[in-house]
């Protein structure tokens, strides 16, 4: 006899979305409407694993809820942590946009250094949440 109660359950809706590139991984920050209408925030990793040449790619993904009432506790532990790390090595510079396919970072900070120095130091560790 089948479980019916998993397969009347369809996904929760995706109502916001925002997306972060960060070398070979992918962040996504997806606010998802639950049955009550609530909303809570779904932070998933995608990482590609390394395949063989002949096979398809495959993702590794881990994801982490976090519900409204936690979101104060979470921004500030967050911002707490970002600021000892800063306080150890001094302000964090951003990583450089990854394109596999068209250039190696090595290449794209060899292109515009300076440009890319400057933008890093504006938007610090947390630059990306802004």
């Amino acid at each position: 006899m089948e479980n019916r109660r998993f397969e009347d359950r369809k996904e929760p809706e995706i109502v916001y979305s925002k997306s972060l590139k960060a070398g070979k991984r992918i962040y996504y920050l997806d606010v998802k409407k639950a049955r009550n209408e609530d909303l809570y925030l779904c932070i998933t990793e995608s990482k590609k694993k390394s395949m063989g040449e002949d096979e398809a790619p495959q993702f590794e993904k881990h994801k982490l809820f976090l519900y409204k009432e936690d979101f104060a506790h979470f921004t500030e532990a967050l911002q707490d942590v970002v600021k000892f790390v800063e306080s150890q090595l001094g302000t964090i510079d951003a990583r450089e946009e990854w394109h596999p396919e068209t250039e190696t970072a090595e290449t794209a900070s060899a292109e515009n250094p300076s440009e890319q120095q400057e933008e890093s130091k504006r938007k610090g560790l947390l630059g990306f949440f802004k």
